[in-house]
Parts: C-alpha cells; sequence; structure tokens
C-alpha cells in the first residue's frame, strides 16, 4: 500500500530523469490515501509523501512503513510504528535469498542521491556477509 502522494513523488523523480521505481508496474501495489493525519505532524519539516505514508500506517497497525527520513522514522517510532528503512530491505532481500548480494544495490542508492554514512555502509554489508 502506498498513498497518492508517493506516487506523486516517485513521478516528479522521474520526470527529473532520476532512476525510480514506476508504482503503476506492480500489480500488487494498492494506492491508498489515508483517512487522516495528525494535526501535530502538520508542522514538522516533512514531504506530503512522508507524512501520508506514516498515516497510512497509523491507519494500519501491525504494518511495516518504509522510511528512510530520519525525522520521519523518529516520529513514526515515537507513534508506534514499526519501521524499515531501504537497508533493511536489502538486507531482507539478501536473507530471503531474494538477491546474492547487496553491495552493488547500496552503490546504486548512493548514486542516486542517498547519503549513507560509511559506517552504516559498513555495518550493512557485513550484517549481509559481504565485507
Amino acid at each position: 500500500m502506498t498513498p497518492n502522494a508517493v506516487v506523486r513523488e516517485l513521478q516528479e523523480g522521474q520526470r527529473r530523469g532520476y532512476d525510480v521505481p514506476n508504482p503503476g508496474d506492480y500489480d500488487w501495489l494498492k494506492i491508498v490515501e489515508p483517512r487522516s493525519v495528525p494535526s501535530e505532524w502538520l508542522t514538522l519539516d516533512l514531504g506530503a509523501g512522508e507524512l501520508a505514508t506514516m498515516a497510512l500506517a497509523l491507519e494500519n497497525p501491525g504494518r511495516v512503513v518504509l522510511l528512510d527520513d530520519r525525522l520521519a522514522r523518529r516520529i513514526a517510532e515515537a507513534a508506534g510504528l514499526k519501521v524499515w528503512g531501504t537497508l533493511k530491505v536489502l538486507l531482507e532481500a539478501k536473507s530471503q535469498r531474494l538477491t546474492e548480494c547487496i553491495g552493488p544495490l547500496v552503490n546504486r542508492l548512493e548514486d542516486a542521491g542517498m547519503w549513507i554514512s560509511d559506517d552504516v555502509r559498513r555495518r550493512v554489508l557485513a550484517l549481509a556477509g559481504e565485507n
């Protein structure tokens, strides 16, 4: 499930030439709007995609919410949401044998503009057994 705000952000990324997924390519992905966003979140420095994603997660307890923005992660965790980041998804994909190696995928994320500290990079690759 993902909200329209995320779809719009991805479409804008595509328009600007970024290599981002097209949600329409995934039949299993439902586009769902949250019923409401907690008013106290509206004053935070978060994008529409993060706000809608977190609100949707609040309405669907037990789901994992995918967030990489540090502030969004902190707010979601404080709200009791189960939060994963993209690097956790890559680790899970490797553990499920959906990919043999995540190093090149981490490189692609960095090439696409995702900032990953050297320490986090080393720890993730170590957890993946890719020292």
